[in-house]
């Protein structure tokens, strides 16, 4: 229900407040009709034998009036006027259903799950305005699930280690946190033995395949293959107006939703919040039965060594708190760090119970019994074990803190949300690009900007997150560089949220404003950005600046096919490697 509620609302707010806006625009400003505009500039030129500013497909002068194409810049704007081509309804609804509609309808199969509804809107606007932001929190939570998966496999023999690693690998969208008294990370082995097993248990469930969302993404391929096949065939007709590119700059949203589907993230709030507390009840009712090490009559919610919630001062960076998955960037640091020392433990419990079972001592020289050191001993190592990878104050140190590997996934994560993003995008250039007039223009520039966009808005929240993980280090901020990094962490969050937000309505104008007409003037028909004084507009496209046309077309879809088919296709070739 929240998917569709705020897949809806995108559409209303966006789809139907930008067509009255622009419906509007069409009524109330002239309109240009540029191919009757060139007509009478031929005649005038008939009559006078002036041929000056009338200009050929390459944008060369002409000697004969016939092979007169195009005009200059400066003819257009003083001739023609400043305005665009009349808007028409039956194009826009067209295009706008064909092209924009399906993945707006699509974005409600993303996992939410917030506590609050603004924060799910607020993901569905990272998602767009940022799709490689999306893309990387997608597959650096794969990686890490593999990550942490290829290190619990050394503790296949541990009575708890399945169910450990299940939860770690499940719970990426919460704060997952370790309390930080050290005295307690020994209790994530010694009480917790109905505990792991309880809610690995009762958050297994799934965000995964259903009907709804296996029909929107056909609908969204269907509608994709149709509209490209149909406008490939209508190039000659109308160039200006297709919706080529923007079909292959909105191509990335595929291999996001179907990518979140296949890793069927444990996001909801409530559920999870939920599953946590009836383990703990259920645990609590189980180990008052069995009073081990002193502890065992304590409360459960007492002595819980691992939290998957926080507030807001106990952690570095707000985004942390929000479940949806896309916000897992911000997560991903700590919640290796945490996982690490998780494993740390189970794997000291690991060898102390191979000490027990092969009657050494616990320290190599006191002697004692595997009885009396399963008791008393092995609690000991494991202490001796945290105080290794804890402070006095029961901060997790430089050997924890950075999880291995993490710069390595990240980097990996990084190139693949990378390779989506400019592949769908770049296709959308190209488009552009090679539409007449050829060159750098209004829409190829729009598409240029909403790619540049989204990769500094990744990489501003990258940014942030490594620097709040860092200050993490010294949560009492008691150093000036702590406090410097925090604030430009908070800096850098809030900059690229607000980028995030303008890229958003910059994709969804940048679709509007090719089906509306708005790009037809002269100003943008004429490619100013890229060609200056020379600019010139192409009114009446030869046969061999369609055929050129339609190639690029052809060479884009391909582009973009390809980079959203190999995001896929590596993803699933690491889906074998995760948790069952």
């Amino acid at each position: 229900m929240t998917g569709l509620w705020v897949s809806g609302f995108l559409i209303y707010y966006f789809g139907v407040a930008l067509l009255l806006l622009f419906h509007a625009a069409g009524t109330v400003v002239a309109a240009v009709n540029f191919d009757q505009c060139l007509n009478d500039i031929v005649q005038n030129a008939n009559t006078t034998g002036d041929l000056n500013g009338l200009l050929d497909g390459n944008g060369n002068p002409v000697s004969n009036i016939t092979d007169a194409t195009s005009i200059s810049y400066y003819m257009c704007t003083s001739s023609c006027g400043t305005g665009q081509e009349a808007f028409q309804w039956s194009e826009f609804s067209q295009e706008f259903s064909a092209w924009l509609l399906p993945n707006l309808a699509l974005i409600s199969q993303l996992p939410f799950g917030a506590q609050y509804r603004l924060d799910n809107l607020m993901s569905a606007v990272l998602t767009i305005g940022s799709p490689t932001l999306a893309g990387y929190s997608l597959f650096i939570t794969l990686l890490n699930s593999r990550w942490i998966t290829r290190r619990f496999d050394l503790l296949n023999d541990h009575p708890n280690s399945r169910f450990a690693l299940s939860i770690l690998s499940s719970l990426q969208q919460v704060p997952l946190r370790l309390h930080p008294d050290r005295e307690r990370l020994p209790s994530l082995i010694l009480p917790e033995t109905e505990w792991w097993k309880c809610l690995a248990e009762f958050v297994d469930y799934t965000h995964t395949w259903s009907i709804a969302s296996a029909t929107s993404i056909a609908w969204v391929i269907v509608a994709y293959i149709l509209t490209v096949a149909n406008s490939l065939s209508n190039v000659y007709a109308n160039v200006q107006s297709n919706g080529e590119a923007t079909g292959s700059m909105w191509l990335w949203l595929i291999p996001i939703v179907v990518g979140w589907l296949q890793l069927s993230p444990k996001c909801n709030f409530e559920r999870l919040q939920a599953a946590y507390d009836r383990a703990d009840r259920h645990s609590m009712h189980i180990g008052t039965k069995d009073v081990r090490h002193g502890v065992g009559a304590l409360p459960a919610s007492s002595r819980r060594a691992l939290a998957i919630t926080a507030k807001e001062n106990d952690v570095m960076s707000p985004d942390e708190l929000f479940t949806p998955p896309v916000f897992n960037y911000s997560r991903s640091l700590r919640w290796a760090s945490t996982a690490e020392t998780v494993f740390a433990v189970f794997k000291e419990d690991s060898e102390a119970s191979e000490k027990v079972h092969s009657h050494l001592p616990a320290g190599g020289s006191d002697g004692n019994e595997s009885d009396n050191y399963d008791k008393k001993d092995r609690r000991g190592s494991l202490q001796y074990s945290v105080m290794y990878c804890a402070e006095p104050d029961g901060v997790q140190s430089q050997c924890s803190h950075w999880a291995p590997g993490v710069f390595t996934r990240m980097f990996t994560a990084s190139c693949a949300s990378l390779a989506l993003q400019w592949g769908t995008v770049g296709a959308a250039f190209v488009v552009g690009w090679f539409t007449p007039t050829t060159k750098i223009g209004c829409r190829s520039l729009g598409y240029l900007l909403y790619g540049a966009i989204s990769t500094l808005v990744w990489m501003m929240l990258l940014i942030s997150s490594i620097l709040a993980h860092s200050a993490a280090a010294d949560p009492r901020r008691a150093s000036l560089s702590t406090r410097v990094a925090l604030a430009f962490s908070h800096i850098l969050r809030w900059t690229g949220k607000l980028f995030a937000i303008l890229n958003f309505f910059l994709a969804i104008m940048a679709s509007v404003f090719q089906y509306s007409n708005f790009y037809d003037r002269c100003f943008c028909n004429s490619s100013v950005f890229s060609r200056g004084g020379a600019a010139y507009d192409v009114i009446i496209e030869t046969t061999a600046q369609a055929a050129q046309a339609k190639a690029a077309w052809i060479g884009a879809l391909v582009l973009a096919c390809t980079s959203a088919s190999a995001f896929l296709g590596i993803l699933n070739l690491l889906l074998d490697t995760l948790p069952s």
